[in-house]
């Protein structure tokens, strides 16, 4: 079996990273590798699956501390199950159980086997399943219905979860009297008397031994299976939110709860509009006589095309404001507004004889009554330098 990356590393962050962080690089990096995003990357959905795996513990401060203190084996007892237990002496002739310790820092999340004893074989909710759902800016303002396709791990429909084979039953392990652990002890060499609780290497930690494992499932209880949702998206939902369904995640074990399927919404860059919150940007260009003289022009909003009258005298780079004309507002009333900012365009390649009216048309005007800009420059200019 390969060797496990560490989970910081998979995630890129530091070992000190704060709950925003890592959950800012999951969010970058599960759009990145997402399979439906990555048709032809075969590695995409490898990366994917590592990602979520990831993430799942170091969004849990119970086992990101547990991760923290003993690595892979913190958080999945299967991982080096057969390498044995630890050993290590302090002097002194000390009688010393690692399950106290760990139960006085972890508040039992490491226990003896007493406590692994009642919770061995105690129902464990499922896993959540993370995806990433692309829209565009329209599907996103307006909300819109989705069908995902997720893998999930079900119920064996063959042994109904019992990972053994029709008219078989699991039975205690008896190795481990069903708890799930054994305790390993060793002696050092200073007499020290070492004693660590692992998970059972007969059963593999699940307090159970079967006999004839469901040919189905393979003894696992849950197979995997893809699965179609359909997703309702409400209107002004914004890149990076997500939406969760309840009990629609990986089937739990010994009859535990399903986990959830959290969707983490990507919504893609509109070449007309930009969203800032619940208000919408847009640049319309206008030229040169609209501006000067006013115009009726078309400007494009979320709910379609409207006209608005630009006045006479509008300068470059005016932002006029339409009210309640942006994003509707997340799972309540109202909506943002929209902003237009008109851009004067300014004309090319003039004819000789363009050229000569437009200079006699400037000559004809004067700078105290049509350029309050420009005479306004040229004041401060003769204060900076003087009048020359």
């Amino acid at each position: 079996m390969a060797e496990k990356r560490d989970y910081y590393e998979v995630l890129g962050v530091d070992r000190n990273a704060t709950e925003d962080q890592i959950k800012a690089e999951y969010r970058k990096k599960a759009k990145k590798y997402h399979p439906d995003l990555n048709p032809d990357d075969p590695t995409a959905e490898a990366k994917f699956k590592e990602i979520n795996e990831a993430y799942e513990v170091l969004s849990d401060k119970e086992k990101r501390a547990r991760y923290d203190q003993f690595g892979h084996a913190g958080v999945d007892p299967s991982y080096g199950a057969a390498a044995g237990g630890y050993s290590g002496g302090f002097g002194g002739g000390f009688d010393v159980d690692l399950g106290d310790i760990f139960n006085s820092f972890f508040g039992g999340g490491f226990g003896g086997s007493r406590s692994r004893t009642s919770n061995a074989n105690a129902p464990k909710r499922g896993g959540d399943v993370h995806v990433s759902l692309p829209l565009t800016f329209m599907e996103a303002a307006h909300g819109c219905v989705k069908t995902i396709q997720i893998n999930v791990m079900d119920t064996c429909s063959e042994c109904h979860g019992s990972g053994a084979a029709k008219g078989t039953q699991p039975v205690t392990c008896e190795h481990c009297h069903g708890t799930g652990y054994v305790t390993v002890q060793k002696q050092s060499m200073f007499g020290t008397v070492m004693r660590s609780t692992s998970p059972c290497p007969v059963c593999g930690g699940k307090g159970k031994t079967i006999a004839s494992p469901c040919p189905k499932c393979s003894g696992s209880g849950r197979v995997k299976v893809k699965r179609k949702l359909e997703v309702t998206v409400p209107a002004g939902i914004d890149d990076d939110q997500s939406l969760q369904l309840s009990g629609r995640g990986d089937a739990g074990i010994n009859g535990g709860p399903n986990g959830n399927v959290i969707i983490v919404v990507s919504v893609r860059p509109d070449p007309l509009f930009e969203r800032r919150r619940y208000d919408v940007y847009v640049n319309v260009p206008i030229s040169y006589t609209q501006a000067a003289l006013g115009d009726e022009i078309t400007v494009p909003t979320v709910d379609g095309k409207i006209k608005f009258t630009v006045p006479d005298g509008t300068q470059p780079g005016t932002v006029f404001r339409l009210r309640g004309k942006g994003i509707q507002y997340l799972n309540k009333g109202g909506r943002g507004d929209q902003y237009v900012e008109v851009q004067v365009e300014v004309p090319k390649k003039l004819s000789r004889e363009q050229k000569a009216a437009l200079k006699h048309f400037d000559e004809s005007l004067t700078v105290e009554k049509n350029y309050e800009k420009r005479k306004g420059f040229a004041d401060r200019i003769r204060k900076a330098f003087g009048k020359d």
